[in-house]
């Protein structure tokens, strides 16, 4: 037997889009249904973005050590107990994980049900020895870690994103398959922690950024001691006693690198299988549930947000989308989606920021553009501080209207957040460039970079000119 529920909205998967989702509707009246089949928190939580972050700030703060003599204080090399770099991880993945527990969200009204969610036509889903049918459904399961198919890739150990933050041995050298934002961060906190790093990346490493930033980047990498290998094909893997070997084809030749443990890095693909979507004629392909404007599915009953929705894959990304839902589902708001402007930081040391158009995008679509730039190295904080790799670079029409920003530097991604406001509200660079900012901050890079853009008139003759005209009057 099983028992039927009929809220008013069903949501399958409780990573942030769908919890952001639950937590909305429920408290704004709707009887929301909310299914997880794993963790709650999802990937961003367990496997994500929270786990991460904290190894790369166990990183940071070993650099950090490493570096003190530059400042005059004297400290032993650090030791890195890398049992205990994971148990700080695992302590902030639990710090937080109350946020997104059962119980607060059954606190919130919520009806939350451990099961696999599946659906058993175009409007009923079951799920945990329930029936629900809901007047909507979304479907928020995320994406996991794509492992490619590479011979021999089956007979050695590897780690996903899923699996390597329970490992609790420093790696003696770890080979990472994929030069992505996963990729290089876990490359860059190991590398940190002491472990050899070899990155192997069949095209360029960060693809979807400012060429520019990322040769500087992949600089401080190569510096940092990452070996990082663009370009290549993997022929094969094998395991040589307990060491596991890479094979790349070469021309005339195969290499074969040798590491101690393997991480994939690869991509991500979304979680659609065991879903029932052909029950339910919810269109997909392989990059996830197709969806339009509203992120409304071909089943009118049914919507869906976050990464299965097959676009930019961020936790802010979910987060924006469950907002259009809430929009769409309870108060029946035309709401669209709009990620042409969406912000993506990748948190190495220097961080690499993006937001907005590219400098090749706006060269396609504008024409005439102004490339603005401005280097940490003449910011006086970063001086301070030694941290000034990296400069801030902007994109601009002809007429001065913003277009892009890329920042590579310190703490980049708060730095890019001025600049998603500012394209987001269609201002011109003069409105960052009259910006009155605190001294000395970082952010004054960008307030440099947009006075950058009226240089070549302020400084030029015609003003020297008019200065000159306008002294004779006394």
């Amino acid at each position: 037997m099983t028992d039927l529920l009929t809220p008013d909205l069903c949501i399958i998967g409780a990573g942030s889009g769908g919890l952001s989702l639950a937590a909305g509707a429920s408290q704004m009246g709707a009887e929301t249904v909310l299914i997880e089949r794993g963790r709650m928190g999802g990937d961003c939580l367990n496997t994500g973005c929270v786990p991460s972050k904290s190894l790369l700030a166990a990183a940071h703060v070993a650099e950090t050590i490493r570096k003190a003599h530059l400042f005059g204080v004297k400290v032993a090399v650090p030791e890195v107990d890398f049992p205990a770099v994971q148990r700080h991880v695992r302590d902030v993945i639990a710090a937080i994980a109350p946020n997104d527990s059962v119980e607060r969200f059954e606190g919130l009204g919520v009806r939350v049900i451990q099961a696999e969610g599946r659906f058993a036509g175009p409007r009923e889903v079951a799920a945990g020895g329930f029936r629900i049918r809901a007047r909507r459904f979304v479907v928020a399961s995320g994406t996991r870690a794509r492992v490619p198919a590479v011979p021999g890739l089956e007979s050695v150990p590897y780690f996903t994103n899923e699996t390597i933050f329970d490992n609790t041995a420093l790696p003696e050298h770890l080979l990472v398959v994929g030069g992505g934002p996963i990729g290089i961060e876990m490359a860059h906190a190991h590398r940190l922690l002491g472990a050899h790093v070899t990155v192997l990346e069949m095209s360029s490493i960060l693809p979807r950024d400012d060429p520019e930033l990322v040769e500087l980047l992949r600089q401080r990498l190569r510096g940092d001691g990452i070996d990082l290998r663009e370009g290549v094909a993997l022929a094969r893997f094998e395991k040589s006693g307990e060491r596991i070997v890479a094979v790349l084809k070469g021309k005339t030749s195969e290499e074969r690198i040798e590491g101690s443990h393997l991480l994939i890095a690869a991509g991500r693909q979304a979680n659609i299988e065991g879903l029932g979507l052909e029950a339910a004629a919810v269109a997909y392909d392989h990059r996830g549930i197709r969806v339009n404007a509203r992120l409304r599915t071909t089943n009118r009953r049914v919507y869906a947000i976050g990464d299965v929705a097959g676009g930019p894959q961020f936790t802010h990304v979910a987060n924006y989308h469950a907002g259009i839902a809430i929009r769409n589902l309870l108060f029946r708001l035309p709401a669209k989606a709009d990620t042409a402007n969406v912000p993506w930081v990748t948190y190495t040391n220097p961080e690499l920021a993006h937001v907005g158009a590219s400098e090749e995008a706006a060269r396609k679509t504008c024409g005439t553009i102004r490339v603005l730039r401005w280097p940490f190295a003449e910011n006086d904080r970063a001086q301070a501080e030694r941290i000034t790799e990296g400069l801030v670079k902007v994109v601009t029409d002809g007429k001065g209207r913003i277009l892009g920003a890329d920042i590579l530097g310190p703490r980049a991604g708060e730095l890019i957040q001025p600049w998603a406001l500012a394209i987001a509200q269609k201002l011109r660079i003069g409105a960052m460039a009259n910006v009155v900012a605190p001294y000395p901050t970082l952010g004054e890079t960008s307030k440099r970079a947009a006075g950058s853009y009226y240089a070549p008139a302020l400084f030029g003759e015609r003003t020297r000119r008019l200065v000159r005209f306008l002294a004779r009057f006394g």
